[in-house]
């Protein structure tokens, strides 16, 4: 079939009964940039756009064989990982990028909902962070996530934030994108670090209102470029303007 031979994005996450996040927010940003996708889906949540009020987490094995499946069926050339709940989900999602390391993965560390419920169980960032986080070709945290990953409090300026998302190249990440958006000031900025080269900054007017879901929205657009075999910097930068003109649109319509 023609569709298995189109280039898709994995997504591995959870689902959002709101459509503001999750697996659904991933779906539409991706289908946006002109890729498919595939799932494999890690939880189902109950919420509104304002709280989130059950979680059900899947079955490690479930989750595992979800991904293979996936990855045997179409030309998988990003695997895009967002909330994974539970550390054996986490080992789970590990075991299948192991078995296919030429597949660009990035991962959105998503630890808690924006209402501030946790949506990753007490103990399994330190197995995110030793398991998860090198495979990954990119990891996408905010500030709160950052220092969560580091065990630190949340960097008050830049450079306290480059200097922590250098501990986290040091504990084994390939490449960082920092995102700006919970810092303050009138211009969001996002800053990618790898070892052994200078920072790079993306740079967008800081939007009036916050928005859920504008992490999933980078990390699969990101994903989505990668598909189409744009290199990490460009797609990025490509990522970082698509983000910030959707969310300008909607919030003007």
């Amino acid at each position: 079939m023609a569709l298995r031979q189109e280039p898709h994005v994995l997504v591995v996450g959870g689902s959002d009964s709101s459509g503001g996040a999750g697996i659904a927010r991933d779906i539409e940003t991706i289908a946006s940039i002109g890729v498919r996708t595939c799932l494999a889906v890690t939880a189902i949540t109950v919420q509104t756009h304002e709280a989130v009020m059950d979680v059900q987490h899947l079955r490690p094995a479930l989750v595992r064989d979800q991904m293979r499946a996936a990855l045997q069926a179409n030309m998988v050339a990003a695997i895009k990982i967002g909330m994974l709940a539970t550390a054996g989900i986490i080992a789970a999602v590990a075991a299948v990028l192991r078995e296919n390391p030429q597949v660009p993965a990035i991962l959105d560390p998503v630890l808690a909902s924006t209402s501030g419920r946790a949506l990753l169980e007490a103990g399994a960032i330190a197995a995110m962070k030793r398991d998860l986080v090198p495979l990954c070709w990119l990891v996408t945290p905010n500030l709160i996530e950052l220092a969560l990953l580091i065990g630190a409090e949340q960097a008050v300026d830049e450079d306290e934030a480059v200097w922590q998302g250098q501990e986290l190249l040091a504990a084994g990440a390939q490449a960082i994108l920092i995102k700006g958006g919970h810092a303050k000031g009138l211009r969001s900025t996002d800053i990618l670090l790898r070892s052994g080269q200078e920072p790079i900054r993306f740079d967008a007017p800081r939007l009036a209102v916050s928005v859920r879901g504008t992490g999933c929205m980078l990390a699969s657009a990101i994903a989505a470029h990668l598909a189409n075999a744009r290199p990490l910097e460009d797609s990025v930068r490509k990522s970082k303007l698509f983000v910030f003109e959707k969310l300008e649109t909607d919030l003007t319509n």
